[in-house]
């Protein structure tokens, strides 16, 4: 049968599907091809329950068995807390889970089936761009009072301590290093408070995304990931992007740091791991800031992913992953991914993250130049 489910459907602002009377997909939307990563193009055509979409999608609760009773009672049926199991590239599995909304379709699909689906993800989660907005306003205030009421004090303090060691004893030598190095490393706390806390707008031009990547891998083989196998996959025919050279630098060693830390993190406690992928690729179908003005939204075709194969982020602050001083690891900071978000956001790209143990996926979305 062709079919079309019209523009109206495509524009929904919620995942949805829509099926025929066998339980064909014959409707999928912008967002519910971004939500579920399915493509309409493949999944057209086929039952939820056949072999080709469970590789892709699985549904827990299963809906087939809902929609005859949809069609028998010629109602709408709800459920929460459905489970979405998302393939991946590994061949695994991600949760999400939503509010799913079942209906008749219109009549033009005889005996066919309308599914909403009401997300229940945190909203940090799928909007990155939202988290890094109020993270934004939660630390320019604090970076400035810092900046100037932390900063000049301990630079004194730090004299006077380099001051005091040319005159103590050896073995009293260690503690005056003590409050040296303890001063530089809240100096440099307080330079990553002030970056994050920066308003100033990235200056916008061509670059290109592989010489950014390969300057970032370069600088982390040669410090903090030199005990990590770094592999590329590069798309040779990716395009320039719209960018700033030195802020995307940054998220890319931001990135590829909190990687290694993972990395890290996961031998300490006997999880194993020790790869970085820093993969390249073009997606046409990319599109966010759907409105009624501009229903096809803003193309981000250019995709950036920074894999690693640690034991991925703790459960208790996946949530809050983007947000200012939240951090897995011990006396980290919690401004790297903060400030990755904030970067991005203000690049009007897209971030999200997919993680379980084993495969922590962070991927950027950029427009083109």
């Amino acid at each position: 049968m062709n079919f079309s489910p019209g523009p109206s459907f495509d524009a929904l602002p919620l995942p949805g599907l829509m099926l025929d009377a066998e339980n064909r997909l014959v409707g999928v939307n912008d967002a519910a091809e971004l939500w579920l990563n399915l493509s309409r193009r493949t999944a057209l055509g086929h039952r939820l329950d056949d072999e080709m979409i469970q590789s892709r999608l699985r549904i827990d609760p299963p809906i087939c068995p809902l929609t005859d009773r949809v069609r028998q009672a010629q109602g709408a049926l709800g459920l929460p807390r459905v489970r979405f199991d998302l393939g991946d590239r590994s061949g695994g599995h991600q949760p999400r889970f939503g509010d799913i909304h079942l209906g008749p379709a219109p009549e033009a699909l005889p005996g066919g089936v309308t599914v909403l689906i009401a997300p229940t993800e945190p909203a940090e989660r799928m909007e990155p761009g939202h988290a890094a907005r109020k993270a934004a306003r939660q630390a320019i205030g604090m970076a400035e009072m810092l900046a100037h009421e932390i900063k000049n004090p301990l630079a004194g303090i730090r004299g006077a301590a380099q001051l005091l060691s040319m005159n103590v004893a050896e073995e009293d030598r260690e503690f005056t290093e003590l409050i040296v190095e303890e001063s530089r490393r809240i100096v440099a706390l307080l330079d990553q408070v002030e970056r994050f806390g920066d308003t100033t707008a990235p200056d916008m031009r061509a670059v290109n995304l592989h010489d950014i990547l390969e300057r970032a891998r370069r600088s982390a083989e040669l410090g903090f990931a030199r005990n990590v196998e770094v592999i590329t996959e590069y798309d040779p025919s990716l395009p320039d992007a719209l960018g700033d050279d030195d802020q995307l630098m940054q998220v890319a060693l931001n990135l590829l740091k909190n990687a290694t830390e993972a990395l890290t993190r996961g031998q300490a406690e006997g999880a194993g791991g020790r790869t970085i992928r820093i993969r390249s690729f073009y997606d046409g179908a990319l599109r966010v800031d759907r409105s009624a003005a501009a229903p096809q939204g803003r193309l981000l075709p250019l995709q950036v992913e920074i894999e690693d194969d640690g034991p991925g982020i703790p459960e208790g602050i996946a949530a809050q992953i983007f947000e200012p001083f939240v951090s897995g690891r011990e006396n980290g900071t919690g401004l790297g991914l903060a400030l990755v978000s904030k970067i991005v956001t203000d690049h009007g790209g897209w971030l999200r993250v997919d993680s379980r143990p084993g495969r922590t996926v962070f991927r950027i979305s950029l427009p083109k130049a």
